[in-house]
C-alpha cells in the first residue's frame, strides 16, 4: 500500500437522492447505468476535493455491500440464516434479523465481472489510488454454516469452497487487468466471533467458533495467494453497520492472535469507534509488516468527533503499533445498504474532511 495513504474511508458512500429515486421508480439498463456514472464521477470529485488520495466509487452500483456479489455469481439463491447469528441491534435495544443469506443451489460460477468493471470505471475518472471493495468469502458460509449449500449441488462442501476461491481469483485477475491495485475484503464473520453471545449461538447451531475462524482465515489466504503481482490487499473487520445498526460487541482479543498473524494480507482496517470494539491492547499481536487503519470516526452518528480526542486515541494505539504503520478512517462505510444511515451528505463530507485534516496534522501527509 502506498505509504502516503494516511487517510481513507471504508468504501460505501451515501447514495444521492436522485439515484435512489430512479431505482425506486424502476429505472434500469443503460439509462440507470448513465445515471450511476454521473453520480460516481461526482463522488470521486468530492473525495478528491476533500484531499483523499484514495477514493472509491461509493459502491453506488450495489444494492448493499454484500448482495452485489451474490447477484453476479450464478448458482446462488437467498434463504434465512440458521440460528441466532444474524441479529442486528441499535442503541435503543431494538433487535431485528438481517432476513436473507446466500445458499448455493447449483454449482456456483462467475459469468462476468464482479467488482472489476466497477473498478475500471472509477480508475478512468480518478487521479489517485482507487480502492475496490468485495465481501469476504466468509459471508457465503457464516449465516447458514454447512447449510450454505444444497447437498445435491455440493455433496462435499470443500468443492464449494474450491469453486468460491476460483471465482475470487478470477475476478482479482480481471481487476488487475483493469488497473486495480488495491482490494479490500469486507470481513464481518471474524469480528462477530469476538462476541460471546454469538459464539454461544454458533455452538448451539453445531459450529465450533475457533474452527470457523480458522476456516475464514484460510479462505482469504487461498485467494490472496493467487493475487496478481503488485496488488495490495487489506481486510476491513466489521461488526455490522446495516443502516446504523450493529451485530456484535467485544474487543478483538478472541481472534487477534490468529487473525492478525495468519491472514496473509497487507493491512487491517479496524473498527474502533465505540467501546464495543474494546481497547487497543490486541494490537500487540500485529506483525511488524502489517499496516493498521484505525476506524475512529463513526458513520453511525452525525455527532462530530474531536480532533484532540482522535489524536489522543491514535497516540494510544501507537503504544502497540508504531505511528508510521498507522492510518485513520471511519469505522465502516456510510451506506452499507443503499438506504444509508441517519447521516446527511453534509455530515458525510464533514466526517471525511475530519479524517483528512486529522491525518495531515498527525502524519504531515494524507
Amino acid at each position: 500500500m502506498t505509504p502516503a495513504l494516511r487517510a481513507e474511508h471504508i468504501g460505501s458512500l451515501l447514495r444521492p437522492p436522485a439515484l435512489l429515486a430512479a431505482r425506486d421508480t424502476g429505472l434500469q439498463g443503460e439509462r440507470l447505468r448513465e445515471l450511476e456514472d454521473t453520480h460516481i464521477r461526482d463522488a470521486i470529485r468530492m473525495q478528491e476535493a476533500l484531499g483523499l488520495q484514495c477514493v472509491t466509487d461509493g459502491e453506488f452500483r450495489r444494492e448493499s455491500w454484500r448482495l452485489g456479489f451474490v447477484q453476479k455469481v450464478e448458482g446462488f439463491a437467498l434463504a434465512a440464516a440458521v440460528g441466532d447469528v444474524d441479529l442486528q441491534r441499535d442503541d435503543a435495544g431494538n433487535v431485528a434479523r438481517i432476513g436473507s443469506a446466500p445458499v448455493a443451489v447449483a454449482r456456483v460460477r462467475r459469468t462476468g465481472p464482479i467488482v472489476a468493471d466497477e473498478a475500471a470505471f472509477a480508475l478512468a475518472h480518478a487521479r489517485g489510488t482507487v480502492k475496490t471493495t468485495i465481501p469476504a468469502p466468509s459471508y457465503l458460509h457464516y449465516p447458514r454454516g454447512s447449510a450454505c449449500v444444497d447437498p445435491r449441488a455440493y455433496p462435499d462442501i470443500e468443492a464449494f469452497f474450491e469453486d468460491v476461491v476460483a471465482i475470487y481469483a478470477e475476478d482479482l485477475r480481471a481487476l488487475h487487468a483493469a488497473g486495480g491495485r488495491y482490494l479490500q475484503f469486507d470481513e464481518v464473520a471474524q469480528p462477530l466471533l469476538c462476541d460471546e453471545a454469538i459464539r454461544a449461538a454458533l455452538r448451539a447451531r453445531g459450529d465450533d467458533p475457533e474452527r470457523l475462524l480458522e476456516l475464514y482465515i484460510d479462505l482469504i489466504n487461498r485467494i490472496v495467494r493467487r493475487r496478481p503481482e503488485g496488488m495490495t490487499i487489506a481486510v476491513h473487520m466489521c461488526r455490522g453497520n446495516a443502516m446504523g445498526k450493529w451485530m456484535a460487541s467485544g474487543g478483538y482479543e478472541p481472534i487477534a492472535e490468529k487473525a492478525f498473524n495468519l491472514l496473509e494480507v497487507d493491512a487491517f482496517l479496524l473498527e474502533y469507534d465505540t467501546a464495543r470494539a474494546g481497547d487497543f491492547s490486541p494490537l500487540r499481536f500485529m506483525p511488524t509488516d502489517k499496516r493498521v487503519v484505525l476506524g475512529l470516526v463513526s458513520t453511525k452518528t452525525p455527532r462530530p468527533e474531536s480532533k484532540d480526542e482522535l489524536k489522543r486515541r491514535i497516540a494510544e494505539a501507537a503504544r502497540y503499533v508504531p505511528l508510521e504503520r498507522l492510518a485513520l478512517s471511519p469505522q465502516c462505510g456510510f451506506a452499507s445498504h443503499r438506504r444509508g444511515t441517519a447521516l446527511t451528505a453534509a455530515d458525510q463530507e464533514a466526517k471525511l474532511r475530519l479524517v483528512v485534516e486529522t491525518a495531515a496534522e498527525v502524519w504531515g501527509d494524507t
